[in-house]
Parts: C-alpha cells; structure tokens; sequence
C-alpha cells in the first residue's frame, strides 16, 4: 500500500532503487497552493524530458481556478483534480500498488506523488532511443515490402495493425521475467485463430518462471513442446508481411520487446520453406522455387553421407569412368572418405562462422577468400581430393537456399552422424538414419498440431500450400493448420457463408 506521507513515499523509492541518481525527483506545488504538495518522479532516458517540462509547466504549476479549489475541499478532491490536468498527457490513471508504480517507472512512465494520498497517479510520457524501421537482414526479397521489425515491441505492433485494419484483430500482453519485466504480447485473429490455441499459448506464457528474457529465443525454449530435438517448433521471423499471413492463417504471433524476430505459433515442417516473395510472383515460379528449396534440403542432408557410403562401400553403383578418376585422385591421399568430409565440412563451419563474427566490411572477402585458398591448398597438399572440396561446397551453397534459418541450422548438424553411419554401414545405416530421423518428425508436435502436417498424417485438401502454391484465384479455403473451415485472402463475406 501506498504511503500517505510524500517523504516516506520518495525515501522507500530511494530506498528500493538503492539512491541510483537516474532516478530524478522534483518537489512542486499545486499551481503554488501552500496546501498541496506534489512530486514528479521519472527515470532519466526512459521518459521524454520536453514533454515532462511542458507538462509541468502547463498543468501542475497553473493556479488552481475556482471550482478546483471547491473539490480540493473535499476527500480526495486533490488525487481528481491533478488526476484532471494529466490526462492531456493521454494514459494517466490513479493506482495504489507499489509493485505496479515500480514497474511503471521502469517501463518510461512518470508518477505522480501526492502528500496525504494512498493513491498516485501513473502517466505515459515514454521515450525510448531505438533504430528506424529498415529492410530485413535475414529475410531478403526481391518484390515485397521493405520493412521489418525492430526492438520495440509498440513499433511492431503498428507494423502488424497498419496491414490488417480489423478490429478482430485482438492484443493481450504480459510481463515476464522475475527481474527483467520484459513486455511479451500475444497478437491473434479473434474468430480465425482457435480459441484452444490462443488459451494454450496464453498457459504457456504465464507459466514461464524465470528472472529474465534477453529476446524472443528465451521464449521459443520455455514455450516449444521438445526440448531435446534439433528441429525448430516454433516459428520466428522479422517481416511484418509474413507475420500478417500466418495470422490470416489461423496462428498466433508472439511479440516480445527488446527483439526484431517475433513467434509464430504453431508451426510445421513445410513452413520453412516458404517465402512471402512466393505470393508476389507467380504461382509456377513459386512452385518451381519451393521444388528448389526442398532438393537444397535434402542436398545439404545427404550429399556428402551418399559420396562417403559410394566411394567407401558401393563402388558398383558408381560409373566406370568416374570411379577411375576418383581412384586417382585418391592415389596417395592418407585419410579415408569420412575423416576427409568431416575436416573439410569442419573447415567450412569454421570459416562461416568467421565470416559472420568478422566486422562486415572484411567478412565475406575472408570467408570467400579463405574457402579458395585453402581448398586449393589442400587438394595440392594431397589431404583432401578435389572431388570432395566439390561436394562440401556443393552442400555449403545448398545449405543457404533454405528460407528458415533455424530449420537450416537443424540440418547442418544432423548430417555429420548421417556421414558416421554412411561411413560405418553405407547405405544401409543412411536408411537406419532416414527412417529413424523421419520418426522423430512425425512424432514431434507444434501445439498440438503434427509437426509434418499435411504429409503426415496425410491430408489432400492441405496440399494447396505445401510444396505446390495454388493460384489465389483457386484458392477457396483458407490453406491453415487449426480452421478447419474458413476463405483465403480475397474472398467476400459471402464466399466466407458459403464455404
């Protein structure tokens, strides 16, 4: 409960953010009424310190008029009238719970202490310093919009509203983190989203115990339903367009502050690869791009472990002349095919990391420069043939030409035991690792939906936009995971009745 003493109340404040000078105090009267004594509390940096002069000078320091002289008589009369002249600083409101006053300081708010009162008034005057909406970093397109979210959770939030101007469009927000207070919102279409799924995602959020979020990934870990699985259950993405379709589609968006990438929930296997540019071309090339992205897939997952089982059990299957000219490329190489493939894929981890980590200017030039050099230099130095500098770069290209990057990150590390069981049983272990890899999917879930729906359990009217694209003229129903019932984008209330 509030102390009724402003002394006593701006000690405890003190007290609790242990006599930090950033927290500013400013002692005022009432329009310099003797009788009423006030005080603006804010943290420097978090509040607008213009609009805390402008507000103080137009509003707390007028003369009192006539008539709110005659309500400062009354119980309570002061907290109305004060209450008054800050609601033209828009959100103000009375509040008596120091925990909530706290955490209002923290968030940018200022409040308002009054002598004599258990109540004091919280007003937004927020200011945050942040970066200005720019084009995605990780999601390029060539024909889409430009713009991508960024680390504030109120500026994301816009970018979502200002693509879908509907009033089912529903926001409910939380605060997690035992220390950290981090704002967490969850954004869904009242009507299109299942009410089970808004309820789940609604449990799983405030059931998180923890004492800080440092970004969306804190969440996605707390909040997926495997923990001990390479693929990624939740969804993650910075582009407001990709947001906003997967809205339409029935999920739930998961905002939180202080990231750029925000949660889509549930998720499954073919999301990842899709793109939104596959809705700005034509849906032939989209097709033929998906076609690409799923042989890419299955490229960086199989070609260097199918190279290791041929060259080190199947020679039979290989051509003739092909099989002369890697015999002879192998002609006084020391090492065998997997202790090859696993130092040059080692050697090519390496490097991107290198280049990722590296100031951006010198990069790329290091990492392209160093694969060059140092695959030429070991072909000559007779460690490794140059076939095999051929398939690690092969399955380093293929690895970038998926769109989900964390779908991407699960494959790079699942094939180096596919390449140690290619190595020990050939062919025969790949299809012990395919099969056992393909049961681990089909048992994985996404909120309770299977996470390689619609391949399986199969579903043929889900096909539509899975790896063919259909043509949105075509397209009737709504192609998501949770409606079963719905239109596409387009469609007319009367298509909606229809369906």
């Amino acid at each position: 409960m509030l102390q009724l003493d402003i002394g006593d109340a701006l000690d405890y404040v003190k007290q609790s953010f242990g006599g930090s000078p950033d927290v500013i105090v400013r002692i005022l009267q009432l329009g310099s009424h003797p009788g009423v004594r006030m005080a603006v509390v804010h943290i420097d940096g978090l509040t607008d310190k213009g609009k805390i002069n402008e507000f103080v000078a137009q509003s707390l320091l007028l003369a009192p008029s006539e008539e709110e002289l005659r309500s400062m008589d009354n119980q309570g009369g002061v907290l109305e009238v004060v209450l008054k002249r800050t609601s033209t600083v828009g959100d103000a409101k009375a509040c008596g719970d120091w925990n909530f006053i706290m955490h209002a300081l923290l968030s940018g708010d200022i409040v308002i202490l009054l002598d004599g009162s258990g109540e004091a008034i919280v007003a937004d005057l927020r200011k945050f310093e942040g970066r200005a909406v720019a084009e995605p970093t990780t999601e390029v397109t060539v024909r889409g919009p430009k713009d991508s979210f960024i680390e504030s959770i109120d500026a994301n939030i816009a970018l979502v509203r200002r693509r879908l101007k509907s009033v089912n469009l529903w926001l409910e927000t939380f605060a997690i983190g035992r220390i950290s207070k981090t704002d967490v919102a969850i954004l869904y279409i009242h009507g299109v989203a299942d009410n089970l799924l808004v309820q789940e995602v609604r449990n799983r959020l405030t059931d998180i115990k923890i004492e800080a979020i440092q970004g969306s990934g804190n969440i996605e870990e707390l909040i997926r339903d495997q923990t001990f699985t390479p693929f990624p259950t939740v969804f993650n993405t910075e582009r407001p367009d990709m947001a906003v379709a997967n809205l339409l589609e029935g999920r739930v968006a998961v905002i939180v502050d202080g990231t750029p990438f925000i949660l889509i929930a549930p998720t499954n296997f073919s999301q990842f690869f899709k793109t939104t540019e596959d809705y700005y071309q034509r849906f032939d090339f989209g097709f033929f791009m998906r076609i690409i992205r799923y042989f890419s897939f299955f490229v960086t997952l199989l070609l260097p472990s199918s190279y290791i089982a041929l060259t080190t059990f199947h020679h039979e299957m290989i051509p003739t002349v092909l099989v002369i000219n890697l015999l002879a490329q192998r002609e006084g190489i020391p090492f065998p095919a997997f202790f090859e493939a696993m130092l040059m894929e080692a050697a090519f981890e390496i490097m991107r990391e290198a280049g990722v980590r590296m100031p951006r200017a010198v990069g790329q030039a290091v990492s392209i420069v160093g694969a060059i050099v140092l695959g030429s230099a070991a072909v000559e130095a007779g460690v490794v043939t140059a076939m095999m500098v051929i398939i690690v770069s092969l399955t380093g290209i293929a690895s970038f030409a998926t769109p989900g990057i964390a779908l991407s990150n699960a494959v790079r590390m699942i094939r180096f035991p596919m390449m140690l069981l290619a190595s020990t049983f050939g062919f025969y272990g790949l299809m012990m690792g395919m099969i056992f890899l393909v049961a681990h999917m089909t048992s994985l879930k996404s909120f309770g939906v299977p996470y390689l729906y619609p391949f399986s359990p199969y579903d043929p009217w889900r096909q539509k936009d899975t790896i063919w694209r259909s043509p949105l003229k075509t397209a009737r129903t709504r192609p998501d995971l949770t409606m079963k019932q719905g239109t596409a984008r387009g469609d007319s209330e009367r298509e909606r009745h229809e369906t």
